[in-house]
Parts: C-alpha cells; structure tokens; sequence
C-alpha cells in the first residue's frame, strides 16, 4: 500500500473510542459492527454488532450471525451485561455486551472481535421457510482485523449525499456520526468440535448517535476489498414509495490515495427471495468511469418476520458474497431490506 493513503480519513483518534459512561440523553447510542468472510468463502460472519443504548446502559444488546457455505449458521441474539470500556491503554477502547467484545488497540487501523458463549444452530433453509429456533451450540470466535483503505464517512462523499442526509428522513435511518471501513484480516471460529483458521478480509462499521428506524422502506449494502488493494462499498435506500430518489452513496478506491466518491446505478434490490446461490452483481458510477462488479452470494443469513408487514427489518438478509472485479475475486458483504409485503418466494 502506499505510503500517501491515509487511514485516519482526517479523523481524530478520540472518534474510535467508545462511551466510558451512561450519557445523558437517553436515546444516544453507541455501536460497533463487524462483516468477516475468509479467502476461500466457506466461512462468514455477515454482521457481529453491539448496540449501546443510554436508556439500557447497564445491558447492551449484541448480534452474532456465522454462516457456512455448506448451509449450516449458528446465531445469538439478545442483552447481554456491559463490560469495563477501558482498556490496557487506560482509554474506553472496549465494547462488550456479555459473551462478545469489540476491542481498539490502534484507533483506525487495529481492531478486534472475540466470542465465547451459546449460539443457535440453525441452517439457511431453515431460517428461509421460518423454521423454529434450533439446539443451542457452544460457539468461539476471535478475529484480529488491520484496516487497508480510509474510513468511508456517510455523508462526505457528495453534496447531494450530505443534503439527503441532513434534511430528510433518510438521515435518521443511517444515524449520526457513522463511518465503515475495510480490512485484512486473520481469524478462527470454534464449534462442533471443529477449528476453522482463515485469512481473510471484511468492513468494520462504527457509529456514536441517534438512530430511528421507524418508516424505513428498504435499503441495499455492499462492500469488499481485492487482493490488489482495490476497493468499493455503497448504501443505498429504496426509492421512496412514491418513486422519487432517495440516499445513494458510495465509493471506489484504487489502492492508492483517498476514496473516490461513487454511486450505485444498478443494484440488487431485494425483490425476491431465494435461498440458493443469487446474482447480486452491481454497477457504480464515479469519476473513474462505470465501474461493473460481478457477484453471487455464497451465505445468507434470512432474519424474516410477519411476511404481510410493511417494515422493511422484517426482512433483512445478510450474507457474503463472491465478488469478482476484472479478473479478480474476493469474498464480501451484502444486506438488503424491503418490506417483506412486497417480496416473491422462490
């Protein structure tokens, strides 16, 4: 890499570290998200969160999805008490909630994600024909993330991205003060007696604000990093429902320098339901030309509800994806929303 990319993205340092006390304002929040997908695409992990609310300090709520490309996933879901924010440092640069802990030994460059408890064994099949919860499987995980590219700061890429954000509803949804950011990373999965080891790459989301969720009509997300250095992620909220545009942002990076603003002209909206292998191949628009990214999903994590809601977090499917770019490949993240009343089964 070289040595001109700078992976501060012009943050402070102190824009890593986590809330050390309750705040004030109750409906302040404080999270942190990992996407992991190993080099050779068998082992995901499509979105580990914690979510730090004022109003229910004293118990976090926390997120754990590990998918197999064979079928099997194992997921846990629920509160979990808070750890101690300070670190070996001395600094808040810890985020835990009862079995996962988020860690920041070197702001904007060196991160980490462990856990040690129960998850639900369940299958991709099963979650799409909403199928009953499963046995509970002891489950450990610990990755050691090194980032690559600049974080990507929603909101910074374009003026219209900025007045979307600062002036509709689509503000609310992504929340304030959010960033994502790609990595390399090394990292082993323990369950069924198994030990999976791998090398791989991902997206680190953090973000310290409000967040409000309510209306939400559906949304498209994807990133990954290539063996190159090369580079892309994007978020981009449905059309409204009376088909004006809505928030569209995203970039390319090229290895060297700073993020290139982009937007998606074709993405893979979720509109049907399938529990195979799917296309979610994308096409980007920036400064550098049309940018045409193949991929296909190889995991996918069905979080379905009430299938007559119009709430498009009743259907919210995370995965990974093969991507492949000019002749190279790797292995990334994906989430779609769309109200699941609007959805077709396969």
């Amino acid at each position: 890499m070289s040595a001109t990319v700078d992976l501060t993205g012009g943050l402070v340092e102190d824009r890593e570290l986590f809330l050390a006390d309750r705040p004030d304002d109750r409906e302040m929040r404080d999270s942190a998200s990992f996407w992991v997908y190993d080099d050779a695409g068998f082992v995901t992990l499509p979105r580990l969160g914690i979510e730090a609310i004022a109003s229910k300090w004293d118990s976090h709520q926390y997120q754990v999805n590990v998918a197999f490309a064979d079928g099997r996933v194992f997921r846990a879901r629920g509160k979990g008490e808070r750890h101690s924010p300070i670190g070996s440092d001395g600094r808040p640069s810890v985020l835990g909630a009862g079995p996962l802990e988020f860690r920041c030994p070197e702001p904007f460059r060196r991160l980490t994600a462990s856990f040690e408890g129960e998850a639900e064994k369940t299958s991709t099949i099963d979650l799409f024909n909403r199928s009953g919860g499963g046995p509970s499987i002891a489950l450990q995980f610990h990755v050691e993330a090194t980032t690559v590219v600049p974080p990507w700061i929603n909101g910074q890429m374009s003026a219209e991205a900025a007045h979307v954000l600062e002036s509709s509803i689509e503000g609310t949804f992504i929340g304030t003060a959010r960033y994502e950011q790609l990595f390399r990373t090394e990292g082993v999965v323990r369950v069924e007696g198994d030990e999976y080891r791998f090398t791989g790459t991902g997206t680190r989301v953090r973000r310290q604000g409000h967040r409000e969720m309510t209306g939400f009509w559906g949304h498209c997300q994807q990133s990954a990093v290539f063996p190159s250095g090369r580079g892309f992620g994007y978020i981009a909220h449905r059309p409204r429902p009376n088909g004006e545009g809505s928030y569209n942002e995203g970039y390319v990076f090229t290895g060297d320098g700073a993020l290139v603003p982009a937007r998606v002209i074709q993405a893979p909206w979720l509109t049907r339901l399938q529990p195979g292998n799917e296309d979610v191949s994308l096409v980007l628009d920036s400064e550098l030309g049309r940018v045409e990214i193949g991929g296909e999903t190889v995991t996918s994590v069905f979080n379905l509800g009430d299938p007559t809601s119009s709430n498009a977090l009743a259907a919210l499917v995370q995965g990974g994806v093969r991507y492949t770019w000019d002749g190279e490949e790797t292995y990334g993240a994906i989430e779609r929303s769309t109200p699941p009343n609007e959805l077709v089964r396969s």
